[in-house]
Formats: C-alpha cells, structure tokens, sequence
C-alpha cells in the first residue's frame, strides 16, 4: 500500500507521460508547496526552501514550468494542470 507522499509506479507513468520524465520523491514534495504559493502569495519564500528544492526549482524553469520565484512566480498551464494529476495521486486517492 502506497503512502501519501510516496513516489508509485502510477506517479512515475503519469509524470513521465505530461512532464516528459519520471519525477523523484522531492519533486513529489514541493508540489504542494507550489500549488499553495501559487494559490496564495504567488512568490517562494526563499527561507523555506533548503537548496534541493532550489536545484528543482531551478530545473523547472529551465524547463519553461515556471517562472520567477521570491518577486513571483508564473506557472503555465500545463505544469499547473500536471501538478493536481500528480497530487491527486500522491496524496489524494491512495490505496
């Protein structure tokens, strides 16, 4: 039985299919982080973050999911809608 928070061979597929690759367990973890900034403040709290998450954040925006971060952040909308299919599955409908 998977646990919330948990990287499953469901997350691992979906990811893959709507991002282009396989997220880890600590991109899996700052995905609600993301959606309650953006669904909030809509800027990253620099202080929260410890530098792994930096590196993600960073990948991210290299990757055109997102952008700015402590003056702002943007997501697209397809990062947004990739992101509540992921948490749905890793927090949301577990076994």
């Amino acid at each position: 039985m998977a646990k919330r928070g948990m990287i499953t061979d469901e997350i691992k597929r979906c990811s893959h299919e709507l991002l282009g690759y396989e997220i880890d367990c600590a991109e899996l973890r700052l995905m609600p982080y993301v959606q309650y900034v953006m669904m909030n403040e809509q800027r990253v709290d620099p202080i929260r973050m410890k530098p792994n998450e930096r590196k993600i954040l960073s990948k991210w925006r290299e990757m055109n999911f997102i952008e700015g971060g402590a003056s702002g952040m943007i997501v697209s909308k397809a990062f947004w809608d990739a992101l509540h299919e992921i948490l749905w599955l890793g927090y949301v409908d577990i076994d």
